[in-house]
């Protein structure tokens, strides 16, 4: 599966850090595999919050990506794991947690009292949050008159154009289409799915989807796609580059990544002992922040963030903020949404 920011040129597994010395899975030392969906994502990442502890703690750490979950769950049920902490979304966090492939985290061990107790689970701890948000071309639409609702989102006669949206069913389209149709926000669970087609029926001969951030951001930046649900961080990215671009954080969706262990890794311990290290790193996390837009999971780093970037932080528009994704209803009904989505837009 496609996710945010991932690249498909970037696989196979690199040492990024060699370094000496304790027990091990290779034998010659204590080695960690940190799986994410990659590109220039991941490159940051693992540098602001994975590399200081490795060197700090005698750590070759190797990547792979991008996260697969039939890999990953083939590696479990083969008992043939080789990675070790690994980026998902929550939906397939409770679905791992549930069929026993990841590992259930030690209290004792992964210490997540500072963490917003709606982004953990058993299994898993959060990583990042990011907002889905109506993202404009600048030039198309100014400021003061863009779409700031999902239903002036949907609103084509008033603001004309292609809208874009992220073609898998946990993408939010259809949460913005209810809201957009006037359900109200907190009453969006269970998802009325039927009457979310029948809303996307209205525009859909207006609608382009995109796969990869870097097809969304091309699309919104030329302007092909004038109106778009975007990724707040790929939007931030294509501001910070010069692109006219900008989010509208009026009625965003919050959405947040989860790192969880497949079950069998031959070195949870390390892996647990990376992920308590990485919820107390908070500058860590904030240097990440820095780089990307997307929001720190403790409230603790906020403070080591630049005041510039802090502002594009969902973080900074919880006022703003329709729902956040409930992704325990997403395990439930993906593959039945899935399979109804790529009928509809085949049709």
């Amino acid at each position: 599966m496609s996710r945010r920011g991932i690249a498909l040129a970037v696989t196979g597994l690199l040492v990024l850090t060699a370094c000496g010395g304790g027990h091990a899975a290779s034998g010659d030392g204590k080695q960690l595999t940190v799986v994410m969906w990659g590109g220039d994502d991941q490159k940051k990442a693992v540098a602001a919050y994975v590399e200081p502890w490795a060197k700090a703690n005698g750590v070759t750490v190797k990547q792979d990506s991008p996260t697969d979950y039939a890999k990953f769950r083939a590696q479990v049920e083969s008992k043939k794991v080789s990675w070790g902490v690994v980026e998902v979304e929550p939906n397939f966090a409770v679905t791992a947690c549930e069929n026993g492939w990841a590992v259930k985290l030690d209290p004792a061990k992964v210490d997540m009292s500072k963490v917003k107790k709606e982004l953990v689970s058993e299994c898993a701890a959060p990583l990042l949050e990011y907002a889905f948000t109506i993202a404009y071309n600048t030039k198309a639409y100014s400021a003061e008159n863009h779409p700031k609702t999902w239903a002036e989102f949907f609103d084509t006669a008033k603001f004309p154009g292609k809208r874009g949206f992220w073609k898998y069913a946990t993408g939010a389209m259809f949460e913005a289409a209810l809201l957009a149709d006037g359900v109200p926000a907190d009453q969006l669970y269970p998802l009325d799915i039927d009457r979310a087609f029948k809303k996307l029926d209205t525009i859909k001969k207006d609608i382009v989807f995109y796969e990869t951030g870097e097809q969304q951001q091309q699309l919104v930046s030329s302007g092909e796609v004038p109106l778009i649900q975007a990724w707040n961080g790929r939007i931030f990215a294509a501001a910070e580059d010069g692109q006219p671009v900008a989010n509208e954080w009026n009625q965003h969706l919050l959405s947040y990544d989860q790192v969880v262990i497949p079950a069998g890794y031959r070195d949870t311990a390390l892996a647990q002992e990376w992920l308590n290290n990485f919820l107390a790193d908070a500058k860590g996390q904030a240097d990440y922040a820095n780089q990307s837009a997307y929001a720190p999971v403790t409230p603790e780093a906020l403070q080591y963030v630049q005041p510039d970037v802090r502002r594009e932080l969902p973080t900074e528009h919880e006022d703003q903020r329709a729902a956040i994704v409930d992704y325990t209803y997403w395990a439930e009904h993906y593959d039945e949404v899935t399979e109804r989505l790529n009928e509809w837009m085949a049709q």
